[in-house]
């Protein structure tokens, strides 16, 4: 049996890697430092996981998953095998998502932690100088600490917005019953993804979003894919839209009224507009850790602070909020506080997917940057993708950026398992790749990786047009007919 609350227990006097807090990235550095064989101790005041396993990307996920199961019907009529539409069983999606939860759980149990030569605590951890930390209501001395203790999901000031009990990414999870009408607020990743589950679950959905499209930080021809699609799956989706007020009724029923006077009812409103970090309870001016204004942990490109004794890594740190990018972040502030190392954490080519229907999936330069900086584009719609098209889903494309040289600069790929393809494109963008390289690299076939090999191949293509090139291949063809004679 596995455990995800640390036990009560004395926290030892010195340690040479003192880790406050237990998600990704926490999780990650203890391991890694208890790896190199230092005395690390783990401090987590509720349970290891993090929101990734408990309230993030695995239960959000499983959801879903219930959810592109719940429309699959509408898919197969429209290749001519539709069955019965399905009904949707709460119980039964809740207890999916249980069920996956709990499968996931054990990688990231005290047990897992403990294995690796880790110790855990339970408890509150607070600076009491830039050495010393009081954790569980003892004196702790440390060589080096990482701080990684998350962020949570930020409520907009809002009058009456507490009077209605509002959800989060961290709360709905504790919902029961299918709300009948569900207000999102905030057309970020989070509250397309769950708008979308919960649309195609049954419920009457409205989305609104103060800025001018859904996704502001993907290109806007992959924003306006994901705003048809949910409008496809029934959710009313509100642009440009700045919430005045919210009239709480009874429960967690009340109305979202807009500036414009327009009104939203609901039975339940998710807030999705941002997050905030977990520092009030550290006391950062104790230890001489310096945070910004939003109150996120200052950190240099190796991920130290102001104190050069302690490291920051995942979203406290002010860094982008993917589970991915804290598990890198733990492995390199404890790379770099036990080995010495100053290893700089590379964020020119994070990965991102918005696990939509279908998905939107980025790395590295976008559109936007192209045109800025006069690199070029490459792309291949799916409806040229043979897969997508005997699948009949032919909506979305493949686009790479790449330089003069020929290097894949980025991508943005959307589609069905956009997110799978992402990984080829990823490390082309680290790797520094050229689409000469991922063109003359056999790719399984039919697959809906082949819009991204295609997009390569007509870099490759482009390139071979020029004029110097051109003349380069006619003098070889040349030599070739002269040798042959």
């Amino acid at each position: 049996m596995t455990v995800s609350v640390p036990p009560p227990a004395t926290p030892p006097a010195r340690v040479d890697l003192l880790v406050v807090g237990g998600g990704t990235a926490g999780l990650v550095a203890a391991k890694t430092a208890a790896r190199f064989g230092a005395d690390v101790l783990l401090v987590e005041r509720d349970r290891l996981g993090g929101d990734c396993l408990w309230s993030g990307c695995v239960p959000s996920k499983a959801l879903i998953a219930a959810a592109h199961a719940a429309v699959g019907h509408r898919h197969g009529d429209a290749l001519g095998a539709s069955a019965t539409p399905p009904t949707v069983d709460m119980a039964r999606v809740l207890a999916h998502i249980d069920h996956a939860i709990r499968t996931i759980e054990p990688a990231d149990s005290v047990e897992s932690v403990e294995a690796s030569g880790a110790r855990v605590v339970a408890g509150h951890a607070r600076f009491t100088s830039p050495s010393t930390a009081s954790v569980a209501g003892a004196t702790v001395r440390f060589r080096q600490a990482v701080i990684a203790t998350g962020s949570s999901p930020a409520l907009p000031d809002i009058p009456g917005l507490a009077d209605a009990a509002p959800l989060t990414s961290d709360t709905i999870w504790g919902v029961r019953e299918r709300p009948e009408q569900l207000v999102v607020l905030g057309g970020g990743a989070i509250g397309c993804e769950l708008a979308q589950a919960w649309a195609r679950l049954g419920s009457a959905v409205t989305l609104v979003h103060r800025g001018a499209r859904l996704l502001p930080k993907e290109d806007a021809d992959a924003s306006q894919i994901v705003a048809d699609a949910l409008r496809a799956d029934g959710v009313t989706v509100v642009l440009g839209a700045t919430a005045a007020r919210v009239r709480a009724e009874r429960q967690s029923a009340g109305v979202l009224v807009l500036r414009d006077g327009s009104e939203h009812p609901f039975d339940a409103l998710l807030v999705a507009t941002g997050r905030t970090p977990r520092t009030a309870e550290l006391d950062l001016d104790a230890a001489g850790v310096a945070s910004d204004e939003g109150g996120f942990v200052r950190v240099d490109a190796t991920l130290r602070t102001s104190n050069r004794r302690i490291r920051a890594a995942g979203d406290v740190a002010g860094l982008p909020a993917f589970t991915h990018l804290a598990g890198v972040g733990g492995s390199l502030a404890a790379t770099n506080a036990v080995l010495g190392l100053r290893r700089r954490i590379d964020l020119e080519a994070v990965p991102r997917v918005t696990f939509t229907d279908p998905e939107v999936a980025a790395v590295g330069a976008s559109l936007a940057d192209a045109e800025r900086d006069g690199l070029h584009v490459r792309e291949v719609p799916l409806a040229d993708t043979d897969r997508a098209i005997a699948d009949g889903r032919t909506t979305g494309f493949a686009r790479i950026v790449v330089d003069a040289r020929g290097r894949v600069r980025g991508a943005t790929i959307v589609g069905p398992r956009a997110g799978e393809t992402l990984g080829e494109a990823s490390l082309a963008v680290t790797q520094k790749l050229t689409t000469s390289a991922l063109g003359s690299t056999t790719h399984a076939y039919p697959t809906y990786s082949d819009a991204l090999w295609n997009a390569a191949i007509a870099d490759v293509r482009a390139r071979l047009e020029r004029p110097g090139m051109r003349r380069a291949i006619g003098l070889l063809r040349r030599l070739r007919a002269l040798t042959l004679r």
